[in-house]
């Protein structure tokens, strides 16, 4: 068996273009674009590059981008007054603040401070909370990616049993409840899971999103499984992910690559929840299900 390679790249192009053709609609509607507002702190060379393909991102999707850098060394009260101001303005449907902070700011309470209908990370606890008990909320990025993914390889996921490795806010949990609400049978596996080979061979789906190189082998998976692998880490051998790829590859029915997998369909999503909270915010109807 030779898996099939999940291409992010082009179902995210895709997804892309839907939100480009929306997000006109919205602006002849609204008489003004949707707008996402980035804040990045510092001068990481990652986060710099990441903020740039955003705002390269948005104002190709026909919406409004609106960047601010800040000294690595701004006060937290500063930051935050830039969160607020950013709260208030009209213009602004989305607000990012690119993580991680340096080490002096507090995240927890800046990330706090985001007005949750403008959250369009999904990190909010109203957020985490309206998606956990199934109401409408700002889905974080990346999970949402990887349901897209899942749907269009396999269509209807309830019944399938899923296995979630990795049990951080921004992916892990969000990503198990998104599963449990598709009506798949969800384990989130972690550091200290027992016979964690054992419970990925037991998975339809596997969701990898660990942070340690190669860290899931081939032969923990199920013949034909479907693997989506989140991670991303730069070894000697360049970027590779949490899914040991070359002897999954000989296993899984279908399985994303890195890079080309799940990294850019993170920024589309990114692009489709801007566009969502912008038609909420306004009032005007939409049926996000449509992205």
């Amino acid at each position: 068996m030779t898996a099939r390679i999940i291409d992010g790249k082009a179902f995210a192009a895709t997804l892309r273009a839907r939100v480009a053709t929306h997000a006109a609609a919205f602006a002849d509607t609204a008489g003004r674009p949707a707008g996402l507002a980035v804040v990045l702190v510092g001068e990481d060379a990652a986060s710099s590059v990441y903020v740039r393909s955003k705002g390269k991102a948005t104002r190709e999707a026909g919406m409004a981008s609106f960047e601010h850098r800040l000294p690595a060394d701004v006060a937290q009260d500063e930051l935050i007054a830039l969160v607020e101001r950013l709260n208030a303005d009209p213009a602004v449907d989305g607000i990012l603040v690119q993580l991680p902070l340096p080490k002096h700011l507090d995240s927890d309470a800046v990330l706090l401070t985001i007005d949750p209908e403008k959250d369009v990370d999904g990190f909010h606890p109203v957020n985490a909370g309206r998606l956990a008990t199934g109401l409408p909320g700002m889905v974080p990025c990346t999970p949402y990616g990887c349901l897209l993914l899942l749907r269009d390889v396999l269509g209807d996921l309830s019944g399938l049993d899923a296995v979630v490795v990795g049990r951080s806010n921004i992916v892990g949990k969000p990503m198990a409840a998104l599963l449990t609400a598709a009506s798949c049978t969800v384990t989130i596996a972690h550091s200290r899971t027992r016979d964690l080979a054992d419970h990925v061979r037991r998975a339809d789906i596997v969701v990898a999103a660990v942070g340690r190189a190669n860290f899931v082998r081939g032969d923990w998976l199920k013949p034909g499984a479907t693997v989506i692998d989140v991670g991303i880490n730069r070894t000697d051998g360049g970027l590779v992910g949490d899914v040991d790829f070359a002897p999954a590859v000989a296993v899984a029915g279908a399985i994303t690559p890195v890079p080309g997998g799940v990294g850019p369909m993170t920024i589309a999503c990114l692009l489709r929840n801007t566009l969502v909270a912008a038609h909420r915010r306004e009032g005007i109807a939409f049926d996000d299900k449509t992205l």
